[in-house]
């Protein structure tokens, strides 16, 4: 009996040390499993956090470009109504009869619609005004642009002494106040005798439109590779071949931006043109509206049929040659 005790307490022995043994086993593997899914837990919190910052700054950011396109697209509504307001108020008040503006109100539409006020302004002379303008206007960009390719080209690719001295000249002329020059030029062009002819507009529109050209066509020359020049060189081209064949071609953006900067300065131009231009059959268009004021009262009407008239060309100019004129005044903007 003793002897069965003994044995039944050594099984106990043996099965507490067995559960013993299983516990500690447990507990270790729990311990080395606990820090495994803290782990991956953490792991996860981590991506989900992440996660949710991109998701919050992509709202956040998109909330921004939504706020600066709403600002951007008010004033550019707000631009628009302001640059179109006097066209409407133009153009509506060309098509009303001479004292409709005081009985129906500027911004009413036309009742009804008088349109012998641009039949009057044409068959009065307003074309000779307007071809008049062509010609001085014309003449004036052919020699503009022929004298500021020639003084840019040197000044944009040739590297000598007093290249940044005279390009700084050139350009501290835009500082010189146009109407300063009038007696000067006046007696000039009686002393040589234009007075009262378009030529006397000619000079001091060229003149006067060379800084701003100078300084704007270097800027774009100097984007043209200069691997270009080298190809014509080795395939026999000289300096004078390399710039018309080349640089000239390559350079019509500049060119263009040129001709429509200055083009619309020398059309409305009025100072040089009242100072220098006497006899009616050879005014240009910016003193028409003169010859169509009444001889005792105003007719407001026909000075707008008039200058509706004046500034459609400069319209139709912009449209079509809108993108050269955005190309060419980015020129130089960025270097590479």
């Amino acid at each position: 009996m003793t002897d069965e005790m003994r044995a039944a307490k050594m099984d106990l022995v043996a099965d507490n040390a067995d559960n013993t043994d299983e516990a500690k086993i447990k507990l270790v593997v729990d311990n080395t499993e606990k820090p495994e899914k803290s782990k991956a837990n953490s792991t996860l919190d981590n991506e989900k956090s992440i996660e949710k910052a991109k998701k919050d700054e992509y709202r956040i950011s998109k909330i921004k470009s939504r706020i600066a396109w709403t600002i951007a697209i008010i004033f550019a509504i707000l631009q628009l109504v302001i640059t179109l307001t006097p066209f409407f108020f133009m153009i509506m008040n060309s098509f009303r009869k001479q004292f409709d503006m005081l009985q129906q109100g500027v911004f009413h539409l036309p009742d009804p619609w008088y349109f012998q006020n641009y039949v009057e302004a044409v068959t009065h002379g307003f074309f000779g005004y307007f071809f008049r303008s062509v010609i001085v206007v014309a003449i004036s960009l052919v020699l503009m642009l022929i004298i500021s390719s020639f003084a840019a080209y040197p000044l944009a690719r040739m590297r000598f002494k007093m290249n940044a001295f005279i390009f700084a000249t050139i350009v501290a002329m835009m500082s010189v106040p146009m109407h300063v020059t009038l007696i000067p030029i006046f007696k000039l062009t009686t002393t040589v005798g234009l007075y009262d002819t378009l030529g006397s507009l000619i000079g001091p529109y060229v003149a006067f439109a060379l800084p701003m050209s100078v300084f704007i066509l270097p800027a774009f020359m100097k984007t043209i590779p200069k691997e270009i020049e080298e190809s014509a060189e080795i395939d026999g081209c000289n300096l004078y071949q390399n710039f018309f064949m080349m640089i000239l071609p390559l350079s019509k953006s500049g060119l263009s931006t040129l001709a429509i900067y200055n083009g619309v300065a020398m059309w409305n131009e009025f100072a040089f043109a009242n100072t220098f231009l006497i006899t009616p059959a050879k005014k240009t268009l910016p003193l028409a509206l003169g010859q169509f004021k009444g001889e005792h009262s105003l007719n407001i009407p026909i000075n707008m049929a008039v200058l509706t008239l004046s500034v459609l060309p400069m319209i139709i100019l912009f449209i079509i040659f809108q993108d050269k004129l955005v190309k060419g005044m980015m020129a130089g903007a960025v270097k590479g």
